[in-house]
């Protein structure tokens, strides 16, 4: 098998990935993990009532323990975000940041729900009325407009490249960029207009955002603005696919017992399936879905 094919996919290395990838390579499936561990809301935290532990344990130490047993079943892990996946001819296809293609036999999504605010004036108040966090699911509401995408990170840029293909004007507002050579290549070749060392101070407008007002103290006239404040979430990267999400707040992945999606192949696990947001919790889905991943793969490639 290619080092660019895998049997089983992974985003997200927190408890639920790592756990999902230790099955899954017990069952002799070849794993690739991606994402940083950092990512995890268990990095900075202490974990104090996970069962058989009775000492209070660092999440950092946790998920340092998790990547050594998964590597003990030759796990590979890479340390990138994935900015794009599709589903064609029974394969996942992932885009990592750095412009590199893989292909899966199953997917499992892992990466958690965290969504970062940037907790200004006019960000609640404009929710679905001009401020989205998430470029997938809404860009098509801006065809022909002016939007503005706001982030460092991998996920503000590739929601910034997307974006042009449907607004007329695209601008990405910046402190620092943070991201990959490939990535800096693309923006740099690319209509987006960026904005650098400012941020937002407030989002503007009467029924719609209107205007973004920046700490350098210029406006800027929109009428959307993305909130892309770190790596591409289950929403996004999981809206295309086709994934099912909960019908009351559409904000959780829904699954079955076997951690299935609607979509053949496709596992979701972890906070991403909804409350609750606990380590047990993510690790026993986590469990379950590596090794549902594994023999999934492993059907296909008998049949």
């Amino acid at each position: 098998m290619p080092e660019d094919t895998c049997d089983v996919a992974i985003i997200g290395r927190g408890p639920a990935g790592l756990q999902a990838a230790i099955h899954a390579g017990g069952k002799k499936a070849k794993v690739i993990v991606f994402g940083r561990p950092e990512r995890s809301s268990l990095y900075k935290a202490h974990v104090a009532n996970f069962c058989c532990s009775e000492k209070i344990i660092s999440g950092k130490e946790l998920l340092e323990a998790g990547k050594k047993q998964a590597e003990n079943f030759d796990a590979i892990f890479l340390e990138q975000d994935i900015t794009e996946t599709r589903s064609e001819n029974n394969r996942f296809t992932l885009v990592t940041e750095n412009g590199e293609t893989f292909s899966a036999t199953t997917l499992i999504l892992a990466m958690g729900i965290a969504r970062k605010k940037l907790r200004v004036k006019g960000e609640k108040e404009f929710l679905g009325r001009g401020v989205s966090y998430c470029v997938d699911c809404d860009a098509n509401f801006y065809r022909g407009m002016d939007v503005a995408v706001v982030g460092n990170e991998s996920a503000a840029v590739s929601g910034a490249l997307t974006l042009l293909g449907y607004a007329k004007k695209v601008y990405l507002i910046c402190r620092k960029l943070t991201i990959t050579d490939v990535l800096h290549e693309q923006l740099n070749h690319s209509d987006v207009r960026i904005i650098r060392d400012t941020w937002v101070k407030r989002i503007e407008g009467s029924n719609e955002v209107e205007a973004v007002l920046l700490t350098n103290g210029d406006v800027l006239k929109t009428n959307g603005i993305f909130v892309e404040l770190g790596a591409k979430g289950a929403m996004e990267l999981a809206a295309n696919l086709g994934v099912v999400f909960d019908a009351e707040t559409f904000s959780f992945i829904e699954t079955n017992k076997k951690q299935e999606t609607n979509i053949p192949g496709l596992y979701a696990v972890g906070d991403i399936t909804g409350q609750p947001w606990q380590i047990a919790k993510a690790v026993g889905e986590g469990c379950v879905a590596g090794m549902e991943a594994a023999k999934y793969a492993k059907r296909l490639a008998d049949s």
